[in-house]
């Protein structure tokens, strides 16, 4: 009997479009099919499709059923590879891929194509010849947009993203109205900077010739994002090429300040140094022609590529947080990437792996790549390992569409699927923005020298507009006076805007972010050093302390977390004696009720990497994330605390960005331990220490570093202190290395309390979590302010030696004063290292008439710590310096020579070798 008599009987559409769903998620068929789809793969895999043994395997199943599984599997190769094969690269011939997609791979021939297969349904075309299914798939999947999307695994989507491609076979079908708003876009970017390239000669500006769609793009990924879902707000991160037309063409930066800054004029503010042009950032509320509105931010970033990426997220992330009510969907962020950067740079990956996580999530970015295939002298084939430069995106299962930068109409039609797809799923999405550079890295820069074939073909390549003026012309939408007329308009009000500038004596730097900041005011050393109050109610403290030392009804606890609790409640009531954990979380609290908001982030944070924390405490039962601070009656304000990724770089750029929104919120980053900020130096450098200095933005982040010697060799002893006063100027940041809780209180509520920003660097404790003596009674929490400077309480006229120090190391030296019960040696605290407050010390040092030696004594070896910054700026005495040896290494990895080169030290504080 013809057990297979069923196939040649059905309507072969259902079982090809069932063989299509197999293909793509084999648990998604009924179990009876699937098993007979795997059993028919088994038989083509293990027998071959072509050989006679395949044929005796399966001669119930006729020879067009046979086909119409091949045709399947042509269409399901299409789709996983059809990018491969695109017409996607405007200036260099496609490597090749093998194998093709040529029929013979399939089991099917050219006698093929004029035969009708029921597999067209699948593309939404019907039954159809194999001719017009191979037309219809090279049209959708080979063209000039190759999409990746196969890997998404979840059938849903994948299926969404088939839907999308089957309209209009993948390709844009626009009306003449907007094809020429494409062709006005794209006459602003070619006109703008074949202009400054006649008036700049050979200034640097990272042109975006070769890329000039990137400026269609943008715009109509705002216009539609406002028109078709309600976008309120935009923030837009990327690095310097193309950044200058974007600023001009998007942002609509005045043109005469742009070329202001081109013709190198000083600064009309004094107080700030400034940047260069590219660097710079914007904001703008723009309305469009049908009332509606946008608010769009570009985001002021350094020369380090990438860097900013994490900055705009965490921007994105506090707008949704405050401004949106937690809804994603009316704030699209857009990164802009070069696809060297993309591709050689962590901090691509970092960012990546944070779009999905609860403390980071932004509801799904648009990635888009001007790719330029070469990175300054540096050839693709060179600047990476993997196929394309968006392989990143694969890391979180994100969709890519390849797209040549040539055709306007597809990259604008790309950036619409992209769009949709972001607001639907809430997921990345990346576009590859395939171009070309036609200048060198920089207008300076010959490139002749490395790719001399390459620029040869660019030279005569015409750009963006000419092709697309010219289809346009051909197809009859406009005429060549039209292309003429609008690029001499442009033309004549970039001159008008040059002649303008001329008159200018100065350039200026606009406040990125201005309406955020507005009842801020940016402030030098003076206010820096103006005692702020910061003291608390005892009885609200009292308050917020029963609040945090009792178990919510319902809840479950382990025992050890009761005890915790159990112990916070003594400090307070009983023994009045707090911890740091205590103060420091009292100090949240009471900002909380004010109104404000506390969001910490980092490796850990939640418990802390010392376990003083236990911010999160979990039901035994539920594991439900329980926050007790959170749970208080009378707060105005709440607290977020996210244990990161374990991440430096990306986190610390996202909470800066997070600050950079929100300056109501004591936006905290935590380091598991001091040393691991290695990994996000870059942030220090180029944003925490500079930028208000180089672009107005003030920045209230606060960074908690754990540090002290106790013994745990190089890696976990020092928080690099040197490296952080290294960077300290004349009033952009605060570093500071407390020895009490109460002052760690003070210190965090006075960040906040102050009508100005400045980031704060804290040198936070190990051992001093629980050290006896490092404690605070309530009542210094109550009343009281930060101390700069805490003197010593011993007895000043019998004093000898006046030796300053700061952190963990004041409390070694005093256990070793107290054991020798030593008078002569006075111990002054340094709690605030920058800026030093030289007039407290001052007056500290004239309570001492009869000092004869001054010191600065250190834990870390004399080329690290804060020596050879008190050496400089400390100018009120001769210093002289106790500690250890210099080294290139910050702490032995043996403990006990870690101890005999400590008490070597406090040896010599006290003269003990006398």
């Amino acid at each position: 009997m013809d057990k297979f008599s069923f196939l040649n009987a059905a309507h072969t559409a259902y079982f090809a479009d069932l063989y299509d769903q197999y293909l793509q998620n084999p648990d998604s068929v009924e179990p009876s099919w699937r098993a007979f789809f795997q059993g028919y793969d088994f038989g083509s895999e293990s027998f071959g499709l072509n050989g006679e043994t395949a044929e005796a395997s399966s001669t119930e199943i006729t020879e067009h059923v046979h086909k119409e599984f091949y045709v399947v599997r042509l269409i399901d190769g299409y789709r996983m590879r059809g990018h491969l094969f695109t017409r996607t690269n405007p200036v260099r011939e496609r490597r090749s891929y093998y194998p093709t997609l040529d029929l013979e791979n399939f089991n099917l021939s050219e006698n093929d194509l004029d035969t009708v297969f029921s597999a067209g349904e699948i593309l939404g075309i019907g039954a159809s010849t194999l001719r017009e299914i191979i037309k219809h798939l090279e049209r959708i999947y080979c063209s000039s947009i190759g999409v990746e999307y196969m890997y998404l695994r979840n059938p849903d989507v994948i299926g969404w993203w088939q839907d999308q491609l089957n309209k209009n076979d993948n390709q844009p079908n626009f009306s003449a109205e907007t094809k020429k708003y494409i062709l006005s876009k794209l006459n602003h970017a070619v006109t703008f900077e074949n202009f400054l390239q006649t008036k700049y000669v050979g200034q640097k500006r990272f042109s975006l010739e070769g890329g000039e769609s990137l400026i269609p793009a943008i715009s109509n990924v705002l216009f539609y994002s406002v028109e078709k879902y309600g976008v309120k707000e935009c923030v837009l991160g990327m690095a310097h090429r193309g950044r200058l037309s974007t600023l001009v063409n998007i942002f609509r930066k005045p043109i005469k300040e742009l070329f202001s800054e081109f013709d190198g004029k000083d600064f009309e503010d004094e107080n700030i140094d400034g940047d260069v042009k590219y660097h710079l950032g914007f904001t703008l509320n723009k309305t469009y022609q049908n009332g509606k509105n946008i608010k769009m931010n570009l985001v002021p970033n350094p020369s380090h590529l990438e860097t900013v990426a994490p900055v705009a997220e965490g921007i994105t992330r506090a707008k949704i947080d405050t401004d949106y009510n937690g809804d994603n969907s009316k704030i699209v962020p857009i990164i802009v990437h070069g696809d060297s950067a993309i591709a050689g740079q962590g901090i691509a990956y970092e960012v990546a792996q944070m779009s999905q996580l609860n403390g980071y999530k932004t509801g799904g970015t648009i990635h888009i790549v001007v790719n330029n295939q070469i990175g300054f002298t540096t050839n693709y084939l060179d600047a990476r390992s993997s196929t394309y430069c968006t392989d990143v995106a694969k890391v979180t299962l994100s969709p890519v569409l390849h797209v040549n930068a040539d055709d306007a109409e597809a990259v604008v039609h790309a950036v619409e699927m992209a769009l949709e797809y972001r607001m639907r799923f809430q997921k990345d999405v990346y576009i590859d923005l395939l171009g070309y550079r036609k200048y060198g890295h920089n207008e300076g820069d010959e490139p002749r020298f490395t790719q001399p074939k390459l620029y040869k073909y660019i030279a005569k390549h015409p750009n963006p507009f000419k092709i697309y003026s010219d289809k346009l012309i051909a197809e009859g939408t406009i005429d060549k006076a039209y292309s003429d007329e609008i690029v001499a308009e442009f033309k004549g009000t970039l001159e008008r805007e040059y002649e303008k500038s001329r008159h200018a004596e100065s350039s200026k730097v606009r406040e990125f972010m201005q309406e955020r900041w507005e009842g801020f005011e940016r402030k030098g050393l003076s206010a820096m050093l103006d005692s702020i109050e910061t003291s608390y109610p005892k009885e609200k403290l009292e308050g917020i302390s029963k609040v945090i030392s009792t178990v919510p009804k319902g809840a479950t606890f382990l025992r050890k977390a009761e005890r915790i609790l159990e112990g916070r409640y003594k400090m307070v009531f009983e023994t009045d004696t707090l911890d740091w954990g205590m103060a420091e979380t009292l100090a949240y609290g009471s900002l909380m009720e004010e109104g404000y908001n506390v969001r910490i982030s980092g490796q850990d944070v939640e418990r802390g990497t010392f376990s003083h924390r236990h911010a999160i405490l979990r039901d035994e039962k539920t594991e439900e994330r329980i926050n007790l601070l959170n749970t208080n009656p009378n707060n105005k304000g709440a607290m977020d605390i996210y244990n990161s990724l374990l991440s430096e770089y990306g986190v610390l750029g996202f909470d800066y960005g997070y600050a950079m929104a929100n300056p109501n919120t004591l936006t905290i980053w935590e380091a598991q331990f001091g040393d691991f900020s290695n990994g996000a130096q870059i942030i220090f450098d180029q944003y925490i220490s500079a930028a208000e200095d180089k672009w107005k933005s003030q920045n209230g982040i606060v960074v908690l570093l754990p540090h002290g010697y106790e013994g745990q060799g190089a890696e976990h002893s020092s928080a690099r202190i040197e490296r952080y006063l290294q960077l300290c100027g004349n009033d952009n940041m605060i570093v500071a290395d407390c020895t009490t809780p109460a002052n760690f209180f003070h210190l965090l509520r006075r960040q906040m309390k102050r009508d100005f920003r400045k980031p704060l660097i804290v040198f936070t404790p190990k051992s001093l979590l629980r050290h006896p003596k490092a404690v605070s009674s309530l009542n210094e929490l109550a009343t009281g302010t930060f101390e700069e400077v805490i003197d010593d309480t011993i007895g000043t006229k019998q004093v000898k030696k006046l030796v300053f120090c700061t952190g963990k190391f004041y409390y070694d030296l005093l256990a070793e004063r107290e054991k020798l019960n030593s008078e002569d040696v006075a111990l002054v605290r340094i709690e605030q290292l920058f800026p030093l407050h030289l007039g407290k010390i001052q007056e500290v040092i004239n309570k001492y008439p009869n000092a004869e030696e001054y010191a600065w004594a250190q834990e870390e070896p004399k080329n690290m710590g804060a020596w050879t910054y008190m050496l400089e700026r400390m100018d009120l005495v001769n210093l002289k310096v106790y500690s250890r040896s210099f080294s290139s290494v910050p702490a032995p990895g043996s403990s006990t020579r870690d101890r005999n080169r400590q008490q070597r030290v406090i040896d010599a504080v006290f003269d003990v070798s006398k």
